[in-house]
């Protein structure tokens, strides 16, 4: 059983999420939490396997929770899925900084939702496909736009020819089956290649593999989107 935490302020928004994720078979709730403070308090009292987790909330907001549960060694296998209400909200990439390992948006149909669950308690990334390529570009074009918490560009010295180019797949929001099909190799090959580099890279994900495919320019804004 995939054991979630619910993270909304809106109760309601909480009880229908609960209800679909109690509809599935493989996965129940754990908790619920109405602020990212509480949300880190019941991660850590629960144990829960990955955090549904809102991007705006009360008291801590859902970027400074999701900092705090990486930063954690004692949940260090919690996974955090953000949802943001709408697909330009350029706090999601200062989220995929914090440790978040993808997001979506609230207007996901319910199947996609538990799909995404499965798919990040599995130790996988998921973004959005459409909006990913949009948004980070846009944010990172921005003058201001934070780097603290991406993986060093300089590391992509390390990387070979074929490593670059499954990066570059993988930061356009490519997944594995995809990449494979594009450079012509077996999805397992494209596999390997994705967890060499994030070794090499330092990266948590692929969601920090997007980020830094952008902020290294090897994807540039517009590309790929």
């Amino acid at each position: 059983m995939i054991r979630v935490l619910l993270a909304d302020d809106q109760a309601l928004v909480r009880a229908a999420f609960a209800m679909l994720v109690e509809s599935a078979r493989d996965m129940e709730v754990v908790a619920q939490a109405g602020s990212g403070r509480e949300a880190v308090d019941l991660a850590r009292a629960e144990r829960a396997d990955l955090v549904v987790m809102d991007v705006r909330m009360p008291d801590l907001d859902g970027i400074e929770a999701t900092r705090l549960i990486a930063a954690d060694e004692d949940l260090a296998g919690v996974k955090v899925l953000m949802l943001t209400t709408y697909d330009t909200d350029e706090h999601v990439v200062e989220a995929l900084r914090a440790g978040a390992s993808g997001f979506l948006v609230k207007d996901t149909k319910p199947a996609e939702l538990l799909d995404a669950i499965r798919t990040v308690s599995a130790g996988d990334s998921l973004l959005s496909p459409g909006p990913t390529g949009r948004l980070i570009a846009r944010v990172l074009r921005q003058p201001q736009a934070p780097h603290a918490e991406a993986p060093v560009p300089a590391a992509l010295g390390a990387l070979s020819d074929r490593e670059r180019q499954v990066l570059t797949l993988v930061a356009r929001g490519l997944n594995n089956t995809e990449v494979a099909e594009a450079l012509g190799l077996s999805p397992l090959t494209a596999k390997t290649h994705v967890s060499r580099i994030m070794g090499k890279l330092g990266a948590r994900d692929r969601a920090q593999l997007v980020i830094v495919g952008y902020e290294s320019g090897l994807v540039t804004p517009g590309a790929g989107g």
